[in-house]
């Protein structure tokens, strides 16, 4: 009987420092498989292979809902299984409209590359940071200086004197406010 195999039996028998001793033993495969499992999701997920190995270790293991693993392969398989519900369940909810189903994710990374916008996008971008100027001057200058001048955002905080908080922030709002703008066609109130 592998070392897996009896470390299993122990946590079945409810032995509390088990499930302690079988992580390590196990944390380099469980890795691979959900590392398998997160590259077969569709990019822009928020869910990294780390936390999925967590999670699914946490349910495997929980000493509330023992179960009972015959060996090794046993205990891969319901792990894979583990994972595959834990992304299943993420995918759902995050199709309910309270967690934004509706919306749909647009990279607004993808304007940085500048050189090959089109007029009509420039001018546009321009006609809505002339707007966003207007409501939020600090937010503005982010943008331009990511957008325009190439900074990266701990640079763009440091030329403007914010903080890299203050910088994330301003980053984020920045970035909603010019999406809804772009996709609306006209620069929009940020209220």
């Amino acid at each position: 009987m592998s070392e897996v195999t009896q470390i299993l039996n122990a946590i079945e028998q409810g032995d509390p420092h088990a499930a302690e001793q079988l992580l390590p033993l196990v944390y380099d495969e469980l890795r691979r498989l959900a590392a398998e499992k997160m590259a077969q999701e569709v990019p822009g997920q928020t869910l990294q292979a780390t936390a999925l190995v967590h999670d699914a270790y946490l349910r495997l293991v929980a000493v509330d809902n023992a179960q009972s693993w015959d060996n090794r392969g046993h205990f891969f398989t319901a792990a894979a299984e583990a994972m595959r519900r834990i992304l299943i369940n993420r995918a759902r909810d995050k199709k309910r409209l309270k967690r934004g189903g509706q919306w749909q994710r647009v990279d607004l990374d993808r304007l940085a590359g500048l050189e090959d916008a089109s007029a009509d996008d420039l001018l546009a971008l321009d006609e809505a940071l002339d707007q966003l100027a207007r409501e939020n001057k600090q937010c503005a200058d982010l943008v331009q200086l990511r957008f325009f001048a190439g900074l990266t955002l701990s640079e763009a905080a440091q030329s403007l004197g914010i903080s890299s908080r203050t910088a994330d922030r301003a980053w984020a709002f920045a970035r909603s406010w010019l999406l809804q703008a772009l996709s609306q066609g006209s620069p929009c109130s940020a209220e």
